[in-house]
């Protein structure tokens, strides 16, 4: 038992020093933001056909360029993005989460949110902050889905992608996530 303590009380201060010192999490300023979300939104569509597919079809894009997400029984993520609205910045937004349940470690990652209707759009700036889960139906593209889309298969509302994953963090658990307008 004493052994479960000290590990997790290493993880814990990881996780923390991951979470102070990760860039991006908290940018400085709105250009500083979106000028990161463009680089990644522009690094997954250049390395992912379905995630350049979609960019071409989407409304709009909520791209997170930087997550930190740490845990060990207890986690959270956290991170801000911009969404971008026929190549122009339509707003900032926040990320966070918590989790509970077995699992342990610390990770950053980016994710993009491809809005294919204005329907879906309008339910994440008329909500008081969109709970993921909630509201429009959303899809996280795996590779093996993600070789299969074409401009015929898009008929969701909200595809998700998850990348640049670096750091570990396994297990599982029961995670809510709120994504939330603010300003910059």
């Amino acid at each position: 038992m004493r052994a479960i303590r000290v590990i997790g009380g290493a993880l814990l201060l990881a996780a923390v020093a991951l979470l102070v010192s990760a860039p991006g999490v908290r940018a400085e300023s709105g250009p500083d933001l979106e000028r990161d979300a463009r680089q990644a939104l522009n690094s997954l569509t250049a390395g992912n056909t379905a995630a350049r597919l979609l960019n071409q079809k989407a409304v709009a894009v909520l791209v997170f360029p930087s997550m930190v997400k740490a845990g060990f029984l207890f986690g959270g993520q956290i991170g801000e993005g911009v969404l971008l609205k026929r190549g122009r910045a339509a707003g900032y937004y926040s990320s966070v989460a918590a989790s509970y349940g077995l699992q342990a470690g610390a990770q950053t990652f980016g994710y993009a949110l491809f809005f294919m209707n204005e329907a879906a759009l309008a339910y994440l700036d008329e909500s008081n902050g969109w709970e993921v889960g909630v509201g429009p139906s959303i899809v996280v593209v795996d590779s093996g889905m993600g070789k299969s889309i074409t401009s015929a298969t898009l008929t969701q509302d909200v595809y998700a992608f998850i990348f640049d994953q670096k750091g570990l963090m396994g297990g599982i658990g029961v995670q809510g996530s709120k994504i939330t307008r603010i300003s910059k």
